[in-house]
């Protein structure tokens, strides 16, 4: 999408703008990735300098990382592994967490840094090219951008209909629709916290200059987008299972409607010139017709289970009303497919599978059966309004990671670990150590040797399926940990840092426990 201040770049080899995008389930409008940090001098000394070469260290990973996941994110057949196994999207994701808690040491009460490094992001898919600002709340901004378009393509690929292994046609497995869901709330998320409690603090001047993919309106159409998808997919589960009623679908759909209109809404007056901007408005577009064929549709069913002329009449004029948003809905469609980069959907499935079907063959009926009660014009004239639900499906609260400066008490025996302990370990390709809270232990019987499974307290899922681990991995054993945490002190580590600094601090808190060590013996 455009920006309102960038600059041209040169660097033309690695900006790979495709023609054809291939199927699209979610659309993912333009992957931001960072260009290269350049310091010129330290800033600062001691604790301060350690803090921004660790940065730029940790930057410099990323920049390497998402240049090679910007490529799978427009090509989403053609997902790609690192060399234990795991997907780049799933360790460029953990790169950022690891990321996040050193650069927000940057905007730390007491810290001068906040305004003093240029931070550039540039989007890989339009011409908006560069943005650069003197600010370290528009790089943790973009980076909470980044971990959403993540997430929206690794939903996407889950969506897309894939050809069992006996040849049957495509299809989503449910694994993968109800994996989906968690996926599109993290999203959600990630975008709440990035319009709740980082947007507010970057400083007038440079909200003028935030390219609009980060504009406000553009973030909330995107988390509204991914609720839209999640309760889309809840829809398809729900007309898949034999126990949901007729309430149940109507509510799902009118919720999907609510939730794709205010991403419409949200978008209506930016200037999207570019062709990703322009074809992600008509995704949005697409999606709010459709949802709105589809809360008709079952408005027009409930209707018709009552015994008034009425209800009768205005059962009708919802199922016409649904058929008419469908027919749009399919020209909507092809306007999307066919704005550049071209795209096209993938095999039906899902809610909208069914609906193509029934919509238009359901509304015929009815008006078939009757005919004799019913005129074109009155039937335009009672076509009801939907009902307002509240939506039910919350964004996945994400917190920004606290910056203390704990120090975390270790401690390693043969004694067995158990599960709620706390526990610090290693996976293989990983530079950083993971704190995580043990959730299952498998004993092996005849041995000292154990299984176990952790989990994040702010996770969702465990570290195996949130892809944390190798591939093929599937517990931790004994040579994975460093040792159990029995203590931890808040702020302690603080004194640390200062005394590596200051030499002096040390030796002065050596001489003052040595005198105090004197005064208790007289």
């Amino acid at each position: 999408m455009g920006c309102f201040n960038s600059k041209p770049n040169d660097a033309g080899a690695i900006r790979r703008r495709p023609g054809n995008i291939g199927e699209v389930a979610v659309f993912i409008p333009g992957l931001r990735v960072p260009e290269s940090l350049e310091l010129s001098q330290p800033l600062g000394d001691g604790h301060l300098r350690r803090l921004t070469e660790r940065l730029a260290a940790l930057r410099s990973r990323i920049v390497v990382m998402a240049a090679h996941e910007a490529l799978s994110v427009t090509r989403p057949r053609k997902r790609t592994f690192t060399q234990h196994g795991g997907s780049t999207s799933a360790d460029l994701l953990q790169a950022l967490e690891d990321y996040l808690p050193v650069l927000l040491g940057l905007v730390k009460e007491g810290s001068n840094l906040e305004d003093k490094i240029q931070f550039s992001w540039m989007n890989q898919e339009d011409d908006a090219e560069e943005t650069a600002l003197p600010s370290s709340w528009y790089e943790v901004l973009s980076v909470l951008h980044m971990m959403a378009m993540l997430r929206l393509s690794q939903a996407n690929s889950l969506l897309l209909p894939k050809t069992s292994l006996e040849g049957y046609h495509a299809k989503v497995s449910e694994d993968n629709k109800r994996a989906s869901i968690e996926i599109f709330l993290k999203a959600s998320g990630f975008l709440e916290c990035a319009i709740q409690h980082v947007l507010p603090r970057i400083s007038p001047e440079n909200r003028k200059g935030l390219p609009v993919d980060l504009s406000e309106g553009v973030l909330k159409a995107i988390c509204m987008q991914a609720l839209g998808q999640a309760i889309d997919v809840q829809l398809g589960l729900a007309i898949d299972s034999p126990k949901a009623t007729l309430a149940v679908k109507r509510r799902l759909a009118c919720e999907m409607v609510k939730c794709w209109q205010q991403a419409h809404e949200s978008m209506a007056d930016l200037p999207l010139i570019d062709s990703w901007g322009e074809k992600h408005r008509l995704f949005v577009t697409w999606k709010y017709i459709e949802a709105k064929a589809a809360a008709y549709y079952y408005h027009g069913l409930i209707l018709d289970e009552g015994n008034t002329e009425k209800s009768h009449r205005m059962a009708v004029a919802a199922l016409q009303s649904a058929e008419e948003f469908l027919k749009e809905s399919k020209d909507a469609a092809e306007a999307f497919h066919a704005a550049p980069p071209v795209s096209r959907s993938p095999p039906a499935c899902g809610s909208m599978k069914y609906l193509h079907e029934k919509i238009q063959k359901d509304s015929s009926c009815k008006v078939r059966i009757n005919k004799d009660l019913y005129s074109n014009d009155s039937i335009r004239e009672a076509v009801p309004a939907l009902p307002d639900f509240a939506v039910a499906l919350k964004p996945e609260e994400y917190r920004l990671p606290a910056v203390t400066g704990d120090i975390l008490f270790l401690h390693m025996n043969k004694e067995p670990i158990g599960t709620r302990e706390i526990i610090v370990f290693n996976v293989e390709g990983r530079d950083i150590p993971i704190v995580h809270r043990v959730i299952k232990v498998h004993e092996r019987h005849d041995t000292t040797e154990f299984d176990i499974l952790t989990k994040g307290d702010n996770n969702r899922e465990d570290d195996r399926m949130g892809m944390l681990c190798a591939n093929g991995q599937l517990w931790l054993q004994r040579q994975h940990i460093i040792g159990r945490a029995v203590g931890y002190l808040p702020y302690a580590g603080w004194l640390t840092i200062a005394m590596t600094e200051k030499p002096v601090l040390k030796y002065l808190l050596v001489g003052a426990l040595g005198l105090l060590v004197v005064a208790s013996k007289e």
